[in-house]
């Protein structure tokens, strides 16, 4: 076994920055509060509970700040919420739609054009590949759903299976955390974290302002126009008794391809209107709560979702009049994913010495991916691949916490626990090539165990008008080969397993200058191991003039992160402004190229390797203004904007990655019957100086090929809300009203401006979306 050891914190933070960080910490917790009154007021109502008797409308309960409930305006970081309401009234149905107004966060989707044999190309084979936060995605976003961790995004070749393994319709609230969580989440939490929270049964049957119900629940139907999706759902929620309730909830749906405004509808590689395509998503959510007192609670999830998605590749069929015998006449694939989820949460209010409350979670899940497809070739018989990825996966976590209280004017909240997570993971490639002496079964990488432990501490430190959070967390991970069976042979170097160890720590100060206003800074450190696709993912093979090294020496990445805000909370209006900047070591760069032309007797070279430092750094300024009162209802507007800059620190060129900035704003009306938005979105362009090269990587000899580059667009959109009566609701909306045409950069970002395809990568136009929701 390989060895590999991250030193303790002055390796992940220097020196220098770690005592002045101490240092500070130090020196505000003895500056003296602002007045007794106000004082009194933090303590009692901020270390005691999430709940305090006077609130403000701006105030939101979140959970991933801190691990236990805590109010959003007393954390040190930049934290989005979108709740159930949210979800069904903006008609958001995927979590593409979840990161439409969001600043600095985004979501790829590129069109199906992918490929089952021939040239690799895996383009939007993985559908929504998930989350991008402030520059970082893919696997650097930890993607959590009742703490349990989803799993992981996979790209070998022309294969990819992405992160969206949820079913919307599901989900309670959604919490997204700007920044790293590596200190109370761990490795995978390097860039932020995404929290989905299923619904329970206390979401139907205690409705605010209401008297509590023994059955209760809604049926719901939905519809969009961008991908002609169509579902149907019920949840059913009930009371046994005082102690016992349960919840039963169901959705399923079908769905075509994501539109474009792409007019060539010719079935051959000039095609730019998407392939015919067909989705179906089944999911099921079941939970059974038991409270036999105040002090307790005890809640078993089940959770099962199943997609299927068939495609006829249209746009892979080589043009008329064919003349070779292995020219491609067709090419078809169907996708299937299931995720099923057993989860336990225990929890105590135990209010002794040592400890207030006491949470438990214990979570199973075995997620697995297939892809198969067939190549129907000109004379030449047909290639089929079969193509698969599965985790099965154990975690289980134990968190505490004591309230401390010395004085009126200082208490102190201890947060600490133990986590561990266990995901074997595997993967198989097969098929029929005939004629290919060189084509076998085989094991992109070997069936791996990837496991961690980890043990955290925050303090969570009241003083006055200070709020002050340190925070260290020690991790250790292990990526063991299980077995080389079916990897080596045919690899010709058996793989090897690495086990490694790092400190993370975070300090966080949040000032409260007065009952509307509040500031703070935040420093944390963030790491992520490697997986086991990286370390010994390998290809080689005589007839592909292109080999795919391993690299078992990859170190994990590493962190330094620095935000400073500010906060505004007026009764009519409210704001905050972060300011962040991050540098990175050790960045993993997945099959980087190392030289090869890609022919035969010299084929191109790929390994995943290190690079030495980047950074990004960036804003993000979010808030909402109360206008006034017209004819019994209220007016407001929405608003965020966000903009993040990447540079590559060794080669001192950008990180050509980056999304552009995005202006999100909007001008809301409502009142008791209706709920009115209309939305502008702006999307900057990117131009030449943001790109490492304007130059595609390949040819790298003249004459070379420019990047096609998105232009700056603005689009609108609109969603009304008509509540019937009490519990039946009407949602309409049309968005990309004007019908603009326009691309995101994540979707075309390597796509050569010469490409005579570009119109397949844009956006949707004009569409509409409507649902019907009756609750009883």
């Amino acid at each position: 076994m390989t060895s590999l050891s991250l030193k303790t914190a002055p390796a992940t933070i220097p020196l220098k920055q770690m005592t002045l960080a101490v240092g500070l910490a130090c020196c505000c917790a003895m500056i003296p509060c602002a007045s007794k009154a106000q004082a009194q007021t933090t303590i009692g109502d901020l270390a005691n509970s999430a709940t305090p008797s006077l609130t403000k409308p701006a105030q939101v309960v979140v959970i991933s700040g801190a691990r236990y409930e805590q109010f959003v305006e007393n954390l040190p970081m930049a934290i989005d919420v979108i709740d159930q309401k949210e979800i069904e009234r903006l008609g958001i149905t995927d979590i593409r739609d979840l990161a439409k107004n969001l600043a600095n966060v985004d979501v790829k989707r590129a069109p199906a054009r992918f490929t089952v044999t021939g040239v690799g190309n895996s383009t939007g084979r993985d559908g929504n590949a998930g989350f991008s936060i402030r520059g970082q995605d893919g696997n650097r976003v930890l993607m959590l759903i009742d703490g349990m961790r989803l799993p992981r995004s996979y790209i070998n070749g022309s294969n990819a299976f992405g992160r969206d393994s949820i079913a919307v319709n599901l989900i309670r609230q959604v919490e997204i955390v700007r920044g790293p969580a590596s200190v109370l989440y761990g490795s995978d939490g390097l860039a932020g974290l995404v929290n989905f929270m299923t619904v329970e049964p206390q979401d139907f049957l205690q409705v605010k302002n209401a008297a509590s119900k023994d059955l209760g629940g809604k049926l719901f139907a939905n519809w969009s126009g961008d991908d002609h999706s169509r579902s149907l759902g019920a949840s059913l929620a009930g009371r046994a008794n005082t102690q016992w309730s349960w919840l039963i909830s169901a959705n399923v749906s079908k769905a075509k391809g994501l539109g474009n405004m792409g007019t060539n509808d010719v079935p051959n590689i000039d095609r730019t209107t998407p392939n015919p395509q067909e989705d179906q998503t089944q999911s099921v959510l079941a939970k059974l709560v038991y409270q036999p007192s105040a002090n307790q609670k005890h809640s078993l999830s089940i959770e099962h979702v199943d997609k299927t998605s068939d495609f006829e590749l249209l746009s892979s069929r080589a043009k008329l009049p064919m003349t070779t015998a292995s020219a491609v006449k067709g090419e078809n694939v169907h996708k299937e994913s299931t995720r099923d989820r057993l989860t336990l949460i225990d929890r105590y209010d135990i209010k002794n010495d040592w400890i207030d409350h006491l949470q438990s979670n214990l979570s199973y899940q075995d997620s697995s991916a297939q892809d198969d497809g067939v190549t129907h070739r000109n004379t030449l018989a047909d290639r089929v691949r079969k193509v698969s990825y599965a985790e099965q996966a154990w975690q289980f976590s134990l968190l505490a916490d004591k309230l401390f209280k010395s004085s009126p004017n200082f208490a102190q909240r201890l947060s600490y626990g133990f986590d561990y997570s266990r995901i074997d993971v595997s993967n198989f490639f097969d098929g029929i090539d005939p004629g290919n002496t060189d084509f076998m079964p085989r094991k992109y990488f070997p069936d791996t165990r990837d496991s961690s432990r980890a043990v955290f501490l925050q303090d969570e430190i009241f003083a006055g008008s200070w709020i002050i959070t340190p925070g260290l967390r020690y991790d250790h991970f292990n990526l063991d080969v299980k077995t080389q069976d079916g990897f080596a042979p045919p690899a010709k170097t058996p793989a090897k397993s690495l086990s490694g160890s790092a400190v993370v720590p975070k300090l966080g100060m949040l000032y409260k200058v007065n009952a509307d206003w509040n500031v703070y800074a935040s420093f944390a450190g963030g790491f992520r191991a490697p997986n086991a696709q990286q370390i010994n993912g390998v290809f080689d093979s005589s007839t592909v003039p292109a080999v795919l090294l391993a690299n078992p020496d990859l170190k994990p990445e590493k962190s330094q992160n620095l935000e400073i805000g500010v906060r505004a909370l007026f009764e009519k209006f409210n704001l905050d402004v972060a300011l962040f900047s991050g540098r990175y070591q050790d960045l993993i760069y997945d099959k980087k190229p190392l030289g090869g032309k890609g022919i035969a007797g010299d084929p191109a070279i790929f390994q995943t390797v290190n690079v030495d430092k980047a950074k990004i750094e960036g804003f993000e300024i979010r808030g909402q203004v109360q206008w006034t009162e017209i004819a019994g209802g209220k007016l407001s507007s929405p608003f965020a904007y966000g903009r993040t800059r990447g540079t590559d620190e060794v080669a001192h060129t950008p990180l050509s990655s980056i999304n552009p900035s995005k202006l999100y704003a909007g001008l809301r009306y409502t009142n008791d019957s209706w709920d009115w938005q209309l939305n502008a979105r702006h999307q900057a362009g990117k131009e030449e100086a943001d790109l490492s090269s304007p130059y595609l990587p390949k040819p790298a000899v003249p004459p070379r090929v420019r990047q096609f580059l998105v232009s700056s667009v603005t689009t609108l959109d609109m969603q009304v809300q008509w509540i019937m009566q009490k519990n039946w609701r009407v949602n309409l909306g049309v968005d990309n009203i004007t019908n603009k045409k326009y691309w995101n950069w994540s979707d075309v970002q390597g796509l050569a401006a010469t490409s005579v395809v570009v119109d397949a990568y844009t956006q949707p136009g004009r569409y509409y979306h409507a649902s019907l929701v009756m609750g009883f």
